[in-house]
């Protein structure tokens, strides 16, 4: 077949999905930052403020879970790569550079679908059972989706140190928790964080979140699932258009 037929490129990104889970996604790391540094962040937050209710808390957990999984390792895989010198061997293959972007993400989505399912099962543990089921899956496959586009995105520097672009990723992530209503409810934040608030992916995520488990939003729920839907394509494609532009950068 074609090299360049889109099946060919297709199973080609399928074996940079199984590639990126098996070396880097099975690894300590990602546990640790997508999973133990959430509930940590969520358990001093629940320490501190004992009048919140279970299902606030829980909504709250989810959406960081959801969002440092997806945001753990994709930013890094091209620099890792690059460092390896094993980019240029996968660019020679052929293979497209959207086709190795498209991999990169699925990865990233696939895994953070995974771990998402332990938040929701610490909730029903906790007696926080979805109340809208289905707008609870569609916001957590888009959101996943919208977060591992946005890694990819903080991956676009040309460089092939690893800790440059995590210094990078961690100071754009942690400001975002702050003002995407995870502690705080956006209604309650000061006008200039709520203006904030609007252009963070993760404050329609974890409106989402909100209202499956509590019934109560800030938007209606099609705005947070248009919202996300079209975070994603602008990320995914900004994403893509720039790693084709730095990737001599790398190599």
């Amino acid at each position: 077949m074609n090299p360049e037929h889109p099946f060919e490129q297709m199973r080609r990104a399928l074996a940079i999905t199984q590639k990126d889970i098996r070396i880097y996604y099975a690894k300590g790391p990602v546990v640790i930052f997508g999973l133990f540094m959430p509930f940590f962040l969520f358990l001093a937050f629940a320490v501190g403020n004992r009048g919140l209710s279970v299902p606030f808390l829980v909504s709250g957990l989810l959406a960081m879970t959801l969002f440092f999984t997806a945001t753990a390792v994709s930013p890094v895989i091209q620099p890792w790569e690059a460092q390896a010198r094993t980019l240029e061997r996968l660019l020679a293959v052929p293979i497209t550079m959207r086709t190795l972007v498209a991999g990169d993400m699925l990865a990233s989505l696939v895994f953070t679908l995974i771990i998402a399912v332990v938040p929701v099962g610490i909730g029903c543990a906790a007696g926080a059972s979805p109340l809208h089921p289905l707008p609870l899956l569609a916001g957590i496959v888009l959101g996943a989706v919208c977060f591992s586009a946005f890694g990819l995105l903080l991956s676009t520097p040309p460089t092939n140190t690893p800790s440059n672009v995590m210094m990078l990723s961690s100071l754009v992530k942690f400001p975002l928790i702050f003002i995407s209503g995870v502690f705080v409810p956006v209604e309650e934040l000061p006008l200039w964080g709520q203006a904030l608030a609007v252009c963070s992916p993760l404050t329609y995520f974890t409106d989402i979140a909100r209202y499956a488990l509590m019934g109560t939003h800030t938007f209606p729920v099609f705005v947070d699932l248009v919202a996300l839907a079209g975070f994603a394509l602008l990320f995914g494609a900004v994403a893509m258009a720039l790693h084709e532009r730095t990737v001599g950068g790398r190599i």
